[in-house]
Protein backbone atom coordinates (compact mmCIF):
# COMPACT_ATOMS: atom_id res chain seq x y z
CA UNK A 1 0.00 0.00 0.00
CA UNK A 2 1.56 3.26 -1.05
CA UNK A 3 1.77 6.09 1.42
CA UNK A 4 -0.28 9.15 0.49
CA UNK A 5 1.84 12.15 -0.29
CA UNK A 6 1.10 15.45 1.40
CA UNK A 7 -0.18 18.09 -1.01
CA UNK A 8 2.34 20.57 -2.36
CA UNK A 9 1.78 23.95 -0.69
CA UNK A 10 0.57 26.76 -2.91
CA UNK A 11 3.16 29.38 -3.86
CA UNK A 12 3.08 32.64 -1.93
CA UNK A 13 3.07 34.46 -5.27
CA UNK A 14 1.95 33.17 -8.67
CA UNK A 15 1.64 35.04 -11.97
CA UNK A 16 0.27 33.56 -15.19
CA UNK A 17 0.26 35.50 -18.49
CA UNK A 18 0.29 38.81 -16.65
CA UNK A 19 0.60 42.04 -18.61
CA UNK A 20 0.46 45.69 -17.62
CA UNK A 21 0.72 48.95 -19.56
CA UNK A 22 0.91 52.39 -17.99
CA UNK A 23 -1.76 54.72 -19.42
CA UNK A 24 0.83 57.02 -21.01
CA UNK A 25 2.77 54.15 -22.63
CA UNK A 26 2.21 52.76 -26.12
CA UNK A 27 3.30 49.24 -25.19
CA UNK A 28 3.23 46.97 -22.15
CA UNK A 29 5.84 47.64 -19.47
CA UNK A 30 5.52 44.17 -17.99
CA UNK A 31 4.68 40.88 -19.71
CA UNK A 32 5.31 37.70 -17.73
CA UNK A 33 4.28 34.25 -18.93
CA UNK A 34 4.82 32.54 -15.59
CA UNK A 35 6.40 33.31 -12.22
CA UNK A 36 6.04 31.50 -8.90
CA UNK A 37 7.67 32.27 -5.54
CA UNK A 38 7.40 29.73 -2.75
CA UNK A 39 6.26 30.60 0.75
CA UNK A 40 9.29 31.30 2.92
CA UNK A 41 11.58 31.86 -0.05
CA UNK A 42 14.10 34.71 -0.05
CA UNK A 43 14.35 36.11 -3.57
CA UNK A 44 16.72 38.70 -5.02
CA UNK A 45 15.17 40.63 -7.93
CA UNK A 46 17.77 42.20 -10.19
CA UNK A 47 17.66 44.44 -13.23
CA UNK A 48 18.54 47.91 -14.49
CA UNK A 49 16.23 50.90 -14.37
CA UNK A 50 13.35 50.59 -16.79
CA UNK A 51 13.17 46.79 -16.82
CA UNK A 52 9.82 46.66 -14.98
CA UNK A 53 10.85 46.19 -11.34
CA UNK A 54 8.70 49.04 -9.99
CA UNK A 55 5.79 47.93 -12.16
CA UNK A 56 6.04 44.38 -10.80
CA UNK A 57 6.10 45.65 -7.20
CA UNK A 58 3.06 47.86 -7.83
CA UNK A 59 1.12 44.79 -9.00
CA UNK A 60 2.28 42.51 -6.18
CA UNK A 61 1.25 45.08 -3.56
CA UNK A 62 -2.12 45.74 -5.21
CA UNK A 63 -1.39 49.39 -5.93
CA UNK A 64 -2.17 48.59 -9.57
CA UNK A 65 -4.10 45.76 -11.21
CA UNK A 66 -2.83 43.73 -14.17
CA UNK A 67 -4.46 44.46 -17.51
CA UNK A 68 -4.52 40.75 -18.30
CA UNK A 69 -3.65 37.40 -16.77
CA UNK A 70 -3.92 36.10 -13.23
CA UNK A 71 -1.98 37.31 -10.21
CA UNK A 72 -2.32 35.44 -6.94
CA UNK A 73 -0.78 36.52 -3.64
CA UNK A 74 -1.22 34.13 -0.70
CA UNK A 75 -3.86 32.34 -2.75
CA UNK A 76 -5.92 35.47 -3.39
CA UNK A 77 -6.45 36.87 -6.88
CA UNK A 78 -5.80 40.41 -5.69
CA UNK A 79 -6.41 41.86 -9.14
CA UNK A 80 -10.05 40.92 -8.70
CA UNK A 81 -10.41 42.82 -5.40
CA UNK A 82 -11.79 46.34 -5.15
CA UNK A 83 -9.42 49.20 -4.41
CA UNK A 84 -10.40 49.11 -0.74
CA UNK A 85 -10.03 45.33 -0.68
CA UNK A 86 -6.52 45.56 -2.07
CA UNK A 87 -5.64 48.21 0.52
CA UNK A 88 -6.88 45.98 3.36
CA UNK A 89 -5.06 42.96 1.95
CA UNK A 90 -1.80 44.91 1.72
CA UNK A 91 -2.19 46.28 5.26
CA UNK A 92 -2.74 42.80 6.70
CA UNK A 93 -0.28 40.70 4.74
CA UNK A 94 2.47 42.76 3.05
CA UNK A 95 5.23 44.85 4.59
CA UNK A 96 6.83 47.26 2.13
CA UNK A 97 10.14 49.07 2.48
CA UNK A 98 9.73 51.88 -0.03
CA UNK A 99 12.66 53.31 -1.93
CA UNK A 100 11.61 56.81 -0.80
CA UNK A 101 10.72 55.52 2.72
CA UNK A 102 7.20 57.14 2.83
CA UNK A 103 7.55 57.96 6.53
CA UNK A 104 5.23 60.46 8.21
CA UNK A 105 7.67 63.34 8.85
CA UNK A 106 6.09 64.79 11.99
CA UNK A 107 5.75 61.41 13.76
CA UNK A 108 8.54 59.90 15.86
CA UNK A 109 10.47 56.75 15.03
CA UNK A 110 8.31 54.65 17.34
CA UNK A 111 5.06 56.17 16.04
CA UNK A 112 6.10 55.49 12.44
CA UNK A 113 7.04 51.89 13.20
CA UNK A 114 3.77 51.11 14.95
CA UNK A 115 1.65 52.82 12.27
CA UNK A 116 0.75 49.61 10.34
CA UNK A 117 -0.80 48.23 13.52
CA UNK A 118 -3.23 51.16 13.56
CA UNK A 119 -4.60 50.07 10.18
CA UNK A 120 -4.44 46.29 10.55
CA UNK A 121 -5.93 44.46 13.52
CA UNK A 122 -4.18 41.29 12.36
CA UNK A 123 -0.73 42.87 12.47
CA UNK A 124 -1.55 44.53 15.78
CA UNK A 125 -2.43 41.16 17.33
CA UNK A 126 0.74 39.56 15.97
CA UNK A 127 2.90 42.43 17.27
CA UNK A 128 1.32 42.21 20.72
CA UNK A 129 1.96 38.46 20.81
CA UNK A 130 5.70 39.18 20.50
CA UNK A 131 5.89 42.18 22.83
CA UNK A 132 3.96 43.42 25.85
CA UNK A 133 3.06 46.61 23.98
CA UNK A 134 3.33 47.90 20.43
CA UNK A 135 6.01 50.35 21.56
CA UNK A 136 8.09 47.56 23.10
CA UNK A 137 7.94 45.54 19.89
CA UNK A 138 8.89 48.64 17.90
CA UNK A 139 11.85 49.21 20.21
CA UNK A 140 13.00 45.60 19.73
CA UNK A 141 13.10 46.00 15.98
CA UNK A 142 14.76 49.41 16.16
CA UNK A 143 17.43 48.10 18.52
CA UNK A 144 18.34 45.35 16.05
CA UNK A 145 18.84 48.11 13.48
CA UNK A 146 21.14 50.09 15.78
CA UNK A 147 18.51 52.72 16.54
CA UNK A 148 18.40 52.51 20.32
CA UNK A 149 19.53 56.03 21.27
CA UNK A 150 16.86 57.24 23.69
CA UNK A 151 17.40 60.82 22.54
CA UNK A 152 16.30 59.87 19.02
CA UNK A 153 13.33 57.62 19.70
CA UNK A 154 10.71 60.32 20.09
CA UNK A 155 12.10 62.93 17.69
CA UNK A 156 10.19 63.63 14.46
CA UNK A 157 11.72 61.46 11.78
CA UNK A 158 12.46 64.45 9.53
CA UNK A 159 15.27 65.25 11.98
CA UNK A 160 16.97 61.90 11.31
CA UNK A 161 19.64 61.15 8.72
CA UNK A 162 18.69 59.40 5.48
CA UNK A 163 20.26 56.15 6.71
CA UNK A 164 18.33 56.32 9.99
CA UNK A 165 15.06 56.96 8.14
CA UNK A 166 15.74 53.95 5.93
CA UNK A 167 16.10 51.70 8.98
CA UNK A 168 12.90 53.10 10.51
CA UNK A 169 11.11 52.20 7.28
CA UNK A 170 12.45 48.64 7.58
CA UNK A 171 11.22 48.25 11.15
CA UNK A 172 7.80 49.55 10.09
CA UNK A 173 7.57 46.93 7.35
CA UNK A 174 8.52 44.12 9.75
CA UNK A 175 6.23 44.89 12.68
CA UNK A 176 3.30 42.53 12.99
CA UNK A 177 5.05 39.77 10.98
CA UNK A 178 3.40 40.20 7.55
CA UNK A 179 3.63 37.06 5.41
CA UNK A 180 5.42 38.92 2.60
CA UNK A 181 8.14 41.55 2.87
CA UNK A 182 8.93 43.58 -0.25
CA UNK A 183 12.10 45.66 -0.05
CA UNK A 184 12.72 48.18 -2.85
CA UNK A 185 16.42 49.23 -2.89
CA UNK A 186 16.45 49.16 0.93
CA UNK A 187 20.22 49.36 1.54
CA UNK A 188 21.18 52.21 -0.78
CA UNK A 189 21.86 54.63 2.13
CA UNK A 190 23.49 52.20 4.56
CA UNK A 191 27.17 51.63 5.23
CA UNK A 192 28.55 48.09 5.03
CA UNK A 193 28.14 47.05 8.73
CA UNK A 194 24.59 48.39 8.93
CA UNK A 195 23.73 46.87 5.57
CA UNK A 196 24.81 43.47 6.92
CA UNK A 197 22.79 43.95 10.12
CA UNK A 198 19.81 45.06 8.05
CA UNK A 199 19.82 41.96 5.84
CA UNK A 200 20.37 39.68 8.85
CA UNK A 201 17.33 41.22 10.56
CA UNK A 202 15.18 40.74 7.45
CA UNK A 203 16.25 37.10 7.19
CA UNK A 204 15.78 36.41 10.89
CA UNK A 205 12.32 37.95 11.07
CA UNK A 206 11.15 36.22 7.88
CA UNK A 207 12.49 32.83 9.00
CA UNK A 208 10.89 33.17 12.43
CA UNK A 209 7.45 33.61 10.90
CA UNK A 210 7.93 31.65 7.65
CA UNK A 211 7.67 34.89 5.72
CA UNK A 212 8.56 35.43 2.07
CA UNK A 213 11.15 38.08 1.20
CA UNK A 214 11.43 39.90 -2.14
CA UNK A 215 14.52 42.09 -2.22
CA UNK A 216 15.04 44.48 -5.15
CA UNK A 217 18.50 45.96 -5.57
CA UNK A 218 21.09 47.13 -8.08
CA UNK A 219 23.88 45.87 -5.77
CA UNK A 220 25.08 42.49 -7.12
CA UNK A 221 27.26 41.92 -4.06
CA UNK A 222 24.09 41.12 -2.07
CA UNK A 223 22.92 38.37 -4.39
CA UNK A 224 24.60 35.58 -2.42
CA UNK A 225 22.48 36.34 0.65
CA UNK A 226 19.34 34.97 -1.01
CA UNK A 227 17.90 31.63 -2.07
CA UNK A 228 17.72 32.56 -5.74
CA UNK A 229 17.85 35.47 -8.16
CA UNK A 230 15.21 36.60 -10.62
CA UNK A 231 16.80 38.59 -13.43
CA UNK A 232 13.74 40.48 -14.54
CA UNK A 233 14.98 41.49 -18.03
CA UNK A 234 15.36 37.79 -18.85
CA UNK A 235 11.71 36.93 -18.12
CA UNK A 236 9.92 40.20 -18.90
CA UNK A 237 8.80 39.68 -22.49
CA UNK A 238 8.01 43.38 -22.80
CA UNK A 239 11.73 44.04 -22.28
CA UNK A 240 12.82 41.17 -24.53
CA UNK A 241 10.60 42.41 -27.33
CA UNK A 242 11.89 45.96 -26.98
Amino acid sequence: MTQAQSPTPSPAIRLQNVGFRWPSARHETLALESLAIKAGERVFIEGPSGCGKSTLLSLLTGVNRPDRGRLEVLGRAIGELSGGGRDRFRSDHIGVIFQMFNLIPYLSMVENVTLPCRFSRLRRERALSRGETLEREALRLLEHLDLHDAALLHRPVHELSVGQQQRVAAARALIGAPEIIIADEPTSSLDAPRRTAFIELLERECRAEGGTLLFVSHDPSLEGCFDRTIRLPEINLATVNG
